[in-house]
């Protein structure tokens, strides 16, 4: 059975090459320019979410992944920060997120980090 990816991006281009990307490892991708996925993550029941720092018109990547780890039901599900941000490492830190991609990321880098994590 394929694992399963919530993968949640600020830009088009950048979830859509990502999603690619995934598919092409063999993971089921569910993609969304929102947080909308998050509001029903025990129905899509996803093996990881990669979430960046920067969703527009939605809270920060950081306190969704945050609040998934401090809820029992989501606590042990695999969560992973992305972001242009400097100091993202740090971020990945704080919000207890299992790992980051610095973006622009390099695609086997960026597999790498999906594959350890999922």
């Amino acid at each position: 059975m394929k694992k399963k990816i919530v993968l949640i991006q600020d830009n088009k281009d950048i979830l859509e090459v990502m999603e690619e990307i995934l598919e092409d490892e063999g993971f089921k991708v569910v993609p969304s320019l929102t947080t909308a996925p998050i509001d029903k993550i025990e129905d899509i029941d996803p093996d990881l979410v990669i979430v960046d720092d920067n969703i527009k018109g939605n809270k920060k990547g950081s306190k969704v992944i945050k609040e998934l780890k401090e809820d029992p039901q989501t606590e042990d599900l695999s969560a992973v920060l992305t972001s242009t941000a400097n100091d993202l490492p740090q971020k990945a830190i704080e919000c207890k997120a299992d790992d980051y991609i610095e973006k622009p990321f390099d695609i086997d880098h960026m597999v790498d980090v999906v594959k350890k994590n999922s």
